[in-house]
């Protein structure tokens, strides 16, 4: 279907915002100047979105949005898996991948930056992303220990754990430091998040 005008002002806003808030940060970012970059009138910004706080929050939830998306069909068909290990690894491979891309890395630390001043964006980060995440990925785990093929007693702890197991060292190091890991070297990390879990949580059904 072809996108409508307005359509392609509002992709062109949004845009033109991710770049500007990323570069100056969120109270160094103007509207005028998002309404320059996407080449419209500060009108038409405002006809889309009512303020900035509503313009960047639209941002952080659609990235969040897209990155949970490439997991999320993995995850939804986890308790039918014939190779839970295996799934778990591409669960966790994904989502070490997808976090610490940089683009997310700028987003979270000018989130962070702006908590004090802000703290509903704050909120709205961590409730689109993490929070979602976890509780989504609980309610999986909560079916694989009805199979027997999980033994989590808190799965919403254990899925905390999982998350953390697999993204603690390589995202506390991007946020930090601008020499990402290698490819191979998240997976390594995935890998090893994903047999630790195992180890203290694997069922007694076969996995």
């Amino acid at each position: 279907m072809e996108e409508t005008r307005s359509a392609r002002k509002r992709r062109a806003i949004l845009d033109a915002a991710r770049t500007v808030f990323l570069r100056n940060g969120y109270q160094g970012t103007s509207m005028d100047e998002i309404a320059a970059l996407a080449e419209v009138s500060k009108q038409t910004v405002y006809k889309h979105f009512a303020d900035k706080e509503r313009l960047f929050t639209e941002i952080i939830t659609a990235d969040i949005r897209a990155g949970g998306q490439r997991s999320d069909a993995v995850l939804d068909h986890l308790p039918d898996s014939t190779d839970l290990e295996q799934d778990l690894r591409e669960i966790a491979r994904k989502l070490v991948t997808v976090v610490t891309q940089p683009h997310l890395v700028r987003m979270r630390r000018v989130v962070i930056g702006e908590a004090d001043r802000f703290p509903d964006l704050a909120r709205t980060w961590y409730a689109s992303g993490p929070e979602r995440g976890y509780e989504r990925m609980a309610l999986r785990f909560a079916q694989l220990t009805d199979q027997g093929r999980l033994d989590t007693p808190d799965p919403l702890l254990a899925a905390q754990q999982f998350v953390w197991l697999a993204l603690s060292v390589p995202l506390n190091r991007a946020m930090f430091d601008p020499e990402p890991y290698s490819t191979e070297e998240l997976h390594r990390f995935a890998d090893e998040a994903v047999r630790t879990f195992l180890a203290a949580y694997g069922g007694t059904a076969p996995a």
